[in-house]
């Protein structure tokens, strides 16, 4: 039966999964929906947040859901409809397609599925990175539930390193009643104790295996560029050394993070326009961020700053010159940029977070000021009791 390699697979793979905490995103989503889109950039778990989602709702001896993967040749050579079609007429009723954007035409053919198997549930994941197109929105977007999966919060990691359970504060709660939330997580851990590691290596999820991590995030990173932006940004191969030349000198720019553009596409041998949208594509891939001054600020003017996405890439990268204000400024945008508007201030380490809170990131020597409008986000420090400043650790806890 054509369907019998492929459930020996899945159940191979469902079985053996150690998957050690449970992503708050699996609560988040309405899984009754019959189009279903985990998006993320590689490395954050999507696979196997996939088979966690099957391990959990399905046996695999029933037959009833089932992943496969278009890095199998066999999509290639026969497509994917007539595939779900087989599945579906033995009693299949969802079908999880990892990495769906390997398949050519895969939007064309996710939507005849939809379409042909009213009774079927789809459930696809894909890149961060989107196709260009000038063509109108697909139909398959409008008809899809689309959500982000993304690395380990600081919360997560904590949470996996002691086996603790605690909760999210939204960024209010951390600013206006970060005295009362500080006893609380300190009287069940010590954050300090796990907050460089978790800089160093706990944003991706796979320092879990039993393989180097570095090793394990330069090929990661490597195919964000190779696969993830040349496939679907079109970028031709003989232009990937100037990708990643232009990601280490952003890199290495230490707190000099205001990029010029000029300097930079002179470094790289191209244009200015093409510096900015490759800026773009690797803010999309989550390799970096880019932080602009005002509220009108986006793509394609010049950014204020720009900084790796989060802070195991720094380390990944290794650029010389890398300070700890860095880092810190690097992690505090990291956690800060998915629900809330962040620009830049004029000087170092000073943020406007969604157009009305003032935040300074600063070591915990820097002494505070009497700006009652002002925060002072220190790092180096466990605990602080001035109602104007908050453990960068903190911060961690907001997802």
């Amino acid at each position: 039966m054509l369907l019998d390699p492929f459930f020996q697979t899945h159940t191979y793979l469902v079985e053996r999964l150690r998957t050690t905490v449970r992503r708050s995103l699996m609560d988040t989503i309405d899984w009754s929906y019959r189009m279903i889109c985990i998006r993320g950039p590689r490395g954050v778990g999507r696979t196997s947040f996939l088979l966690q989602y099957a391990k959990e709702h399905f046996d695999p001896q029933l037959r009833q859901c089932l992943l496969v993967s278009m890095n199998n040749f066999y999509f290639h050579g026969h497509g994917l409809v007539d595939f779900a079609g087989e599945f579906a007429a033995h009693g299949g009723q969802v079908l999880i397609v990892d990495q769906a954007f390997k398949l050519p035409d895969w939007k064309d053919q996710l939507l005849k599925i939809y379409r042909n198997y009213p009774y079927l549930k789809i459930i696809y994941s894909t890149t961060s990175v989107f196709p260009l197109s000038n063509e109108p929105e697909h139909e398959l977007d409008r008809i899809t539930r689309s959500y982000v999966l993304h690395g380990f919060s600081f919360r997560e990691y904590v949470n996996l390193q002691t086996g603790n359970e605690l909760g999210t504060y939204s960024l209010d709660e951390i600013l206006h009643d970060h005295e009362r939330i500080q006893k609380a997580i300190l009287s069940k851990v010590r954050p300090l104790e796990h907050f460089q590691s978790y800089l160093h290596h706990g944003y991706y999820p796979f320092y879990l295996e039993n393989r180097n991590f570095m090793e394990a995030l330069l090929k990661s990173m490597n195919s964000m560029l190779e696969v993830d932006v040349l496939l679907n940004k079109q970028v031709e191969l003989k232009y990937l050394p100037r990708l990643k030349k232009l990601l280490y000198n952003l890199a290495a720019s230490g707190d000099s993070n205001t990029p010029n553009i000029s300097r930079l596409a002179e470094e790289i041998g191209t244009s200015r326009a093409t510096v900015m949208n490759y800026l773009e594509y690797l803010q999309e891939a989550r390799l970096i961020n880019q932080v602009y001054r005002d509220r009108e600020g986006t793509y394609p003017h010049k950014p204020a700053a720009v900084f790796m996405h989060n802070t195991n890439l720094i380390y990944g990268i290794q650029a010389p010159g890398i300070s700890e204000q860095n880092v810190m400024e690097t992690f505090f945008i990291n956690v800060l940029w998915r629900h809330h508007r962040i620009t830049k201030g004029r000087r170092q380490g000073l943020y406007n977070i969604d157009d009305n809170t003032d935040i300074l990131v600063c070591d915990r020597v820097r002494r505070s000021r009497d700006y009652p409008d002002l925060f002072y986000v220190k790092y180096n420090s466990e605990m602080t009791r001035d109602p104007q400043e908050i453990p960068i650790w903190l911060f961690g806890f907001l997802y």
